[in-house]
């Protein structure tokens, strides 16, 4: 049965990992947003990632916290730090040596959650390149994500995975250019992609939500959704329109000092896809 145009959604209750801003600042440039000339409001930028913590927790999801680590000021991008999906994590390696640090700190948080952790051998971003959704990972490459890691995905968790080749710096991550707005349907902006990729998304997602230029700059296409509600950069107006004609609906959220690091709503939201690790048994 084909699906009324702006019929409702249903929201899915989600599980999400975020690491405060309490280091955050720009003090080097690892992609075209970064420039160390361009001071952050610390206060500010804390304020506004306790209004995403707010609202995540307002709309019913789980909110878990890393603990941040000093001279790591872009950990609070959790996203970055790896893939999960049903109790396993498959743990970034950073192309910047600047965040490769982050890896190991996370992969503690991880470990302790109880979750099975593997590291990448290959340069991988989680899902700053990584979006599962349709029974595939869409799975970046072209400026960080290594190709040999889309192997280690599809191995490690056994699951299907398209790749997509990333062209306009300004789009360096896929989570920048693409996300997945249910568990079938996508936005994107297109230019972001080489055409074979493009063609790609046209044929796995023909009733994909297409942004503009203008919304992916507005960090419009980094956004969270659980399905029904998207937490969705508030300057990508047209993307705002047209999320809301087709049933969704649009909470946004101010996220702009994160933007000065080419990072929003997503790269500080780690999604913990399927259930969480069972618990230890008792004297194990």
């Amino acid at each position: 049965m084909s699906r009324v145009p702006g019929a409702p959604r249903t929201p899915r209750p989600r599980r999400y990992l975020l690491c405060a801003p309490r280091y955050f600042e720009v003090r080097y440039a690892i992609n075209p947003w970064m420039r160390a000339d361009v001071p952050v409001d610390t206060g500010r930028a804390l304020a506004q990632w306790e209004s995403l913590v707010r609202v995540h927790r307002g709309l019913g999801h789980t909110v878990e916290t890393a603990e941040p680590v000093a001279g790591l000021p872009d950990m609070v991008f959790a996203a970055n730090a790896a893939l999960v999906l049903d109790g396993r994590a498959l743990g970034s390696r950073f192309h910047a040596e600047q965040r490769r640090a982050e890896a190991a700190a996370y992969g503690v948080w991880f470990a302790a959650a109880g979750y099975e952790v593997r590291g990448a051998a290959s340069v991988c971003e989680g899902e700053g390149d990584l979006t599962p959704v349709g029974g595939v990972v869409l799975a970046g490459t072209g400026f960080r994500t290594a190709r040999a890691a889309h192997r280690e995905v599809r191995e490690f968790f056994g699951v299907p995975v398209v790749g997509l080749r990333l062209v306009d710096p300004y789009f360096y991550h896929l989570d920048t250019a693409l996300f997945a707005l249910d568990d079938e349907n996508i936005a994107y902006y297109p230019g972001a992609f080489s055409p074979g990729s493009r063609a790609k998304l046209a044929r796995l997602f023909p009733d994909a939500v297409i942004a503009t230029r203008d919304d992916a700059l507005a960090f419009g296409l980094n956004s969270v959704s659980d399905g029904a509600h998207v937490i969705v950069a508030p300057a990508a107006t047209e993307l705002i329109g047209e999320l809301e004609r087709r049933g969704y609906l649009p909470v946004p959220v101010d996220l702009s000092e994160f933007h000065k690091a080419g990072g929003g709503a997503k790269c500080c939201t780690q999604e913990l896809h399927g259930a969480p690790p069972a618990p230890p048994l008792a004297g194990a």
